[in-house]
C-alpha cells in the first residue's frame, strides 16, 4: 500500500461525543462482547453494525504497520472488494486514517478533500463504479502493537454519515475496542497455555501469525535463540540461511494451501542437528487461534543411533518407501545394495532418494547419513 503525504488542509475530525443507545445498539454491544471469544461470530456483528450505521457493508481489519494480517467482512464478496482496496495504489484514505488515530469514528471528508474524491482514482475508477466511495471508520490500538480497523461503507450518492450517525458509533466505539482487547488476551492464553503443553512434552515450540510473525514460544523455544532461531520484526527466521529459505517458502503459503512441512537446519558447532516442523492452524482450531496461522516444534537431533524407518518417517513427512530407504542409507548402504534389500530396482531407489533429498533439505547421500545420526553435516 502506497501512502502519500497530506498536501492540501482537510476539515477538523467531527467530535467524537457518544450519543444514547438506542436498543438496536444495546443488542448489538451483547454481540460485540460474544464475537471476542467466538472469533467466527465477527462476520454476523459486521452485517448488524452495518444496518446500525445504515451502511451496505462493515470490515474488521487487524494490521501491523501497513501490512494487513487478518480481514473480516459482512460477506465473502465484500472479501475481494476490500482486499483490492487495501491493495489500491495511492491508497490515501486507508494510510491517512492510520496516520490521524483518531479516537472517534470519521467520514472521507475527514481524511480526504472533496477535490480528492473528485480526481484519485480509487474513488473514481474504483469505489464508486462499485456503488461504494462513502464511509465511516476508526482506528483501535491493542497491547500487541496492532491496530484494529472497523469500517462501514455505502454508495457516494448517499452522502457522509451524519453527525448522529457517528455520535451512535461512537457510542460503540468503547465496546468494539474492549472486545478487541478482550479477543487478544484471550487468544495470548490459549497461545500460552499450548506452549506450555508442548513444555511439559519436551518439545521446544512456538505459535506464529501471518507471515510467521512470533506471537508466543515456550522457555525451550526462547533458549534456541539467536545461535539455531531468530526473532525478526516480521516473521521467526532460521540462522541457517538453507533452513531460513525452507521455511520463509513455507510461511509465504497460506495455512489452507500448506500441509505440514519438516525443515532441517543443520549441525553447528556443538550443536546437534534440529527439525522444524510447521503445523498450520486451520479448521475448528483457527476459530480458537483467530490470528495464529502456525504451530512451530522444534525436534532436536540428539541420538547418536541411527533412527529407525518409522522415526524418520515422522520427522521428515516421508512415505513409507521413502522412509525405509532413508534410513538403510542412513545406516551405511549404498543406493544399489538398499535397493537390494529393499527389492526395487537401482533406478527407482535412486529416483525415491531424490524425493528424500527434497523433504529433508539436503543435496548429497553423504549429508543425509550426517542428518539423521545426529553428527554435524559437511559444509
Amino acid at each position: 500500500m502506497t501512502i502519500h503525504p497530506r498536501s492540501i488542509p482537510l476539515p477538523r475530525p467531527v467530535s467524537i461525543e457518544p450519543a444514547a443507545l438506542s436498543p438496536e445498539g444495546a443488542a448489538l454491544i451483547d454481540r460485540i462482547y460474544e464475537a471476542a471469544a467466538v472469533p467466527e461470530l465477527w462476520r454476523d456483528v459486521l452485517s448488524g453494525l452495518a444496518r446500525f450505521a445504515r451502511a451496505r457493508e462493515a470490515v474488521m481489519i487487524v494490521t501491523t504497520g501497513t501490512h494487513f494480517r487478518d480481514v473480516v467482512t459482512t460477506s465473502p464478496e465484500f472479501d475481494l472488494l476490500v482486499a483490492e482496496h487495501l491493495r489500491f495504489p495511492g491508497n490515501v484514505r486507508t494510510g491517512r486514517l492510520l496516520d490521524l488515530r483518531h479516537p472517534g469514528f470519521l467520514n472521507d471528508l475527514d481524511v480526504v478533500t472533496e477535490e480528492e474524491i473528485a480526481t484519485l482514482p480509487l474513488y473514481q475508477d474504483f469505489l464508486i463504479p462499485r456503488g461504494y466511495g462513502a464511509g465511516t471508520a476508526t482506528t483501535v490500538l491493542v497491547p500487541s502493537g496492532d491496530s484494529v480497523i472497523v469500517h462501514c461503507e455505502r454508495a457516494r450518492a448517499e452522502g457522509d454519515f451524519g453527525p448522529q450517525t457517528l455520535a451512535a458509533l461512537n457510542g460503540l466505539r468503547p465496546h468494539l475496542a474492549r472486545a478487541a482487547l478482550l479477543s487478544a488476551r484471550l487468544e495470548m492464553e490459549r497461545v500460552a497455555t499450548t506452549t506450555r503443553t508442548l513444555e511439559a512434552l519436551g518439545l521446544p515450540a512456538a505459535v506464529l501469525g501471518s507471515g510467521g510473525r512470533l506471537i508466543g514460544a515456550n522457555p525451550s523455544l526462547v533458549a534456541m535463540m539467536p545461535h539455531t532461531l531468530s526473532d525478526q520484526p516480521s516473521r521467526l527466521a532460521a540462522v541457517d540461511p538453507a533452513a531460513d529459505r525452507l521455511l520463509r517458502e513455507a510461511l509465504e503459503r497460506s495455512a489452507e494451501e500448506q500441509p505440514v512441512r519438516s525443515i532441517p537446519i543443520a549441525a553447528r558447532e556443538d550443536r546437534p542437528p534440529v527439525i522444524l516442523h510447521l503445523v498450520p492452524i486451520r479448521g475448528a482450531a483457527h476459530d480458537v487461534f483467530a490470528r495464529a496461522r502456525f504451530v512451530l516444534v522444534a525436534t532436536p537431533v540428539v541420538a547418536r543411533d541411527v533412527p529407525g524407518a518409522e522415526v524418520v518417517q515422522g520427522l521428515f513427512d516421508l512415505t513409507p518407501a521413502e522412509a525405509r530407504l532413508a534410513a538403510l542409507i542412513a545406516a551405511g548402504d549404498a543406493p544399489v545394495p538398499a535397493a537390494a534389500k529393499l527389492g526395487i530396482t537401482p533406478s527407482t531407489a535412486r529416483t525415491v532418494l531424490k524425493r528424500v533429498f527434497q523433504k529433508t533439505g539436503v543435496s548429497r547421500q553423504a549429508e543425509l547419513v550426517g542428518l539423521l545420526a545426529g553428527t554435524a553435516l559437511p559444509r
